[in-house]
């Protein structure tokens, strides 16, 4: 029996980068739906469980994707309540990479140091990617600064982290310029950038001046980067005796991720791809090295 991925895009078009990742992960059919949002998608999810019987159900499987990851939760919430009983197929969402990046940029940090009890940063923390990796960063028992542009957001992302991990070792802080953002990551081991593209954290020479700095990764591909000292290639990369990784550097991995993920699907009909799970990916994939 073929397998077939259906693809949900927030966006009037769907995705092409979701497209090839699927097809180079190995679906024999891919159905793609854009303009897809929690009032239409229904009758499609009804389409994918009821065309098939309960034990062949785990050759269908639904990808939520998009640029808008708060309106990809709200589709994801949507998709699942449709299903009932054994009538429900795997469904992955990742929409702007937000969950595989996340994983990726985590993972890679674990190669490198012990992230339990580590200090570390994410900066733009409040944004789809930081936040999670900020959560990740959190499930592996470092102590982590979630550094945004107002103290209200930051602190509201804590409380979001700490509802899920409530031992976890947080702080909220505000940085709305690159010499506080620096400041931020004085006596720190690790720093992530996950900002919006375009904005610069960390101007050159920062990472010189960073002395307690054992890994920098910036997750910003357009110019100006996040951290300026640290190229888009960069890929365990030292600089002032900081190991670097640039948004490239870490894509390699989070390609991985995101095809494994998608391969995931088709083990079983009642599995949800989030954050988390994709993460435990992530890792299998560092193991195997």
């Amino acid at each position: 029996m073929k397998k077939i991925l259906i693809q949900f895009d927030t966006d009037s078009h769907p995705s092409v980068f979701d497209r090839v990742v699927a097809v180079d992960a190995g679906v024999d059919e891919l159905f793609s739906y854009g303009g897809i949002h929690p009032d239409n998608v229904t009758s499609l999810v009804h389409g994918a469980i009821f065309t098939r019987g309960p034990a062949d159900l785990k050759n269908t499987s639904i990808f939520v994707g998009g640029s808008n990851v708060v309106e990809g939760e709200k589709l994801l919430a949507k998709v699942r309540k449709a299903f009932f009983g054994p009538m429900q197929v795997s469904v992955m969402m990742d929409s702007n990479g937000c969950n595989t990046t996340a994983a990726a940029a985590v993972a890679v940090a674990g190669r490198h140091m012990t992230l339990k009890g580590a200090e570390a940063t994410v900066l733009g923390a409040t944004g789809p990617v930081g936040f999670r990796a900020a959560q990740l960063l959190a499930r592996e028992g470092a102590h982590v600064s979630v550094v945004s542009r107002t103290l209200d957001r930051a602190s509201a992302a804590v409380d979001s982290i700490l509802e899920k991990y409530p031992s976890a070792k947080l702080r909220a802080v505000a940085a709305d310029t690159s010499a506080e953002a620096e400041s931020c990551c004085r006596s720190q081991q690790l720093v992530i950038a996950a900002g919006a593209a375009g904005v610069c954290f960390l101007q050159e020479g920062a990472l010189s001046r960073l002395s307690n700095l054992k890994l920098a990764i910036d997750l910003n591909a357009v110019p100006p980067v996040g951290i300026a000292d640290i190229s888009t290639t960069a890929k365990a990369v030292d600089h002032s005796g900081t190991i670097c990784y640039g948004a490239l550097g870490v894509g390699g991995l989070k390609m991985k991720v995101h095809r494994l993920a998608l391969q995931n699907l088709f083990e079983a009909n009642d599995r949800v791809l989030d954050v988390e799970s994709i993460y435990d990916l992530a890792l299998q994939l560092v193991a195997r090295g």
